[in-house]
Order: structure tokens, then C-alpha cells, then sequence
């Protein structure tokens, strides 16, 4: 026979339920489909727990700054671009919601070919293999020659971009770049560039010394355009696991070191399909470690970007 001891259960202390604190209570539930089949409704059919919640306060704080003016800066990675959000981007542009729109330069790219000849995104696999990935003549070309022009002209790497787009012979959809409406209404847009991470950087006519200025020009910018969230901007991060996080911390701090120590006490949002390091580490925790929020929110672009704009102007509809 064994002799090994057993707690005796019979000790055990129990607490009343009443007195335990619960993380979920059944009016935070969601609610079926009812008569009310409207976005609106959809959005308070939510549960109010986890990232539905987030979700929400994320909302909230976009309206609450679009309200009060202050910064609400969108930081953009290509697949944002290429999976066809630009229309809703644009929108909240117009509607003074995004105050300043900064992106890495693969996003730029996408947005220079959809503008310009109406199609992006190359078969990457078919083209490595007989080294023509990255290398259409029209986008290498024309991109870097504005990037000369642009340095010439005191410009930053996204305002040349734009540049060359006013200028085109021909444009299939000048509508559908968020590059070349930014410019339009007057929004500060940045182009972060990574020197050979870019398929115009392989080209022919590539100038570093132009895309270097434009870009540290642009990087200047966004430094100052991030004066604007202090108390109550917002900064999202959407779909840049690597240029962006890295390059907002810079700015960041360059804006902390020139003001004193402002912009505090804003929120920062991640908005990607995966969970990354940088953007969780250098977006969401660290700006706002001392105040402010941050949240990470996962899912596809191409359904949560949507989602958050449709819900952000049917909250600033309602006040």
C-alpha cells in the first residue's frame, strides 16, 4: 500500500461568489442580428470584453481628437495599399480626421503604380528566378527622377512623389492615391525610406544621395507633425512590422528632445495581421509607457481598416 500523503480536502477554504471580482458579466455580451440592421447597431452589438473593447476605445479616441484637432497620424505599410484601402484612408483625410500621413517606401511605390498605370504587386517568385523581379522601367525611372528633382526643390520624399504624379502625362487613378490626395488637401505626407530594401532602389537611375535627402527631409517632418499629439492625438501603425515602428521611435524622441519632454499623454495603435516585435514594443509600450494607451489589434487588413473608419465616422456623425 502506498504511503504517499494527500491533502485532505475537507481543509479547503472556499469565498462566496459574491465577493469574488469576475473579468466577464452578462451585460457585456454580444447581441444578435435584430430589427436594427444598421453599422451602428452592429458596432453596439459588440461584447464589451477584449479587443471588441479595445476596439472601441480606439474609436473613441480617433473622434476624440478628430474633435479637438489634435495630431492623428497613420503610418502605412505597402499591403495596406495594395489590398485596396485607399478609398477609406482618403476619406478620413477629407474629412480632417488624418492629419498626417506617413508610410515606408514599398507603400509609396504600390501607390505610384496604382495612380500611374492602374495595376501594382508583381508575381516576386517568377521574376527571381531570371532577375527581373523589381524591374519595370516606367516605376524605377520615373520615381527616382523625382527624387532628384525633389531634392532639388527642398522637397520631401513624399511631396515629390506627388509632384511627379501632378505632373504625369497621364494618371489611370489620380483617385486612388492616397500619396497624391494627401498633397491635395494640403496633409503633410511622409515616404520613410529603407536604401535597398526598395525594387526602385535596383534601378538604373537610383540617386542615393536624393532619396537619402528626401527621405531625411520627410523624417524631419513627421518629427514635427508629432509635436500635434500631445494630450490626445493618436499615432496607428498599419501594417509596417519594421520601417515605421523604428522610424516613429526616432521621431518621437526628437520631438521629446526638442519640446521638453511633449508629446505626452496620446494614444498608439498597432494594426496588423500578426503580432510583431517592434511595432508592440516601439508603437504600442514604450511612447506610452510614462501616459497615454496603446493597443494592438489583429486582424486582416483588407476587413479591420474598413471596420475601424466606418466606425470612427459613425461615432463622429453621432456627436
Amino acid at each position: 500500500m502506498s504511503d504517499a500523503r494527500e491533502t485532505d480536502l475537507a481543509r479547503v477554504r472556499t469565498v462566496p461568489i459574491a465577493a469574488r471580482p469576475n473579468k466577464v458579466r452578462a451585460e457585456e455580451f454580444c447581441s444578435p442580428p435584430g430589427d436594427d440592421r444598421s453599422f451602428a447597431a452592429f458596432l453596439r452589438a459588440l461584447p464589451d470584453v477584449l479587443v471588441a473593447r479595445d476596439f472601441r476605445a480606439v474609436v473613441e479616441a480617433i473622434a476624440a481628437a478628430a474633435r479637438a484637432k489634435k495630431g492623428v497620424i497613420v503610418m502605412l505599410g505597402g499591403h495596406i495599399v495594395k489590398t485596396g484601402l485607399a478609398p477609406v484612408l482618403i476619406d478620413l483625410m477629407r474629412r480632417g480626421v488624418i492629419t498626417h500621413l506617413a508610410m515606408n517606401g514599398s507603400a509609396a511605390i504600390h501607390d505610384y503604380e496604382i495612380a500611374r498605370f492602374g495595376g501594382t504587386s508583381e508575381d516576386v517568385a517568377a521574376g527571381l528566378r531570371d532577375g527581373t523581379f523589381g524591374m519595370a522601367e516606367e516605376t524605377g525611372r520615373e520615381l527616382n527622377e523625382a527624387f532628384v528633382r525633389g531634392s532639388a526643390a527642398g522637397q520631401g520624399m513624399g511631396e515629390a512623389v506627388a509632384v511627379a504624379l501632378e505632373g504625369a502625362a497621364t494618371l489611370a487613378h489620380p483617385e486612388l492615391s492616397v500619396v497624391l490626395n494627401a498633397a491635395r488637401l494640403g496633409i503633410p505626407v511622409t515616404v520613410h525610406a529603407a536604401l535597398g530594401a526598395e525594387i526602385i532602389h535596383q534601378h538604373p537611375a537610383a540617386n542615393g544621395a536624393a532619396i537619402g535627402d528626401t527621405s531625411h527631409r520627410d523624417f524631419r517632418r513627421l518629427a514635427a507633425s508629432i509635436e500635434r499629439l500631445d494630450e490626445g492625438g493618436v499615432a496607428l501603425n498599419c501594417g509596417s512590422a519594421v520601417i515605421m515602428p523604428e522610424v516613429f521611435l526616432k521621431a518621437l524622441t526628437v520631438a521629446r528632445n526638442v519640446t521638453g519632454g511633449a508629446p505626452r499623454s496620446f494614444t498608439t495603435v498597432d494594426l496588423d495581421m500578426l503580432r510583431h516585435y517592434r511595432p508592440r514594443v516601439n508603437v504600442v509600450q514604450r511612447p506610452t509607457m510614462d501616459s497615454g494607451k496603446g493597443y494592438e489589434i489583429t486582424g486582416h487588413h483588407e476587413i479591420m481598416v474598413p471596420l475601424l473608419a466606418w466606425a470612427v465616422v459613425e461615432r463622429l456623425e453621432r456627436d
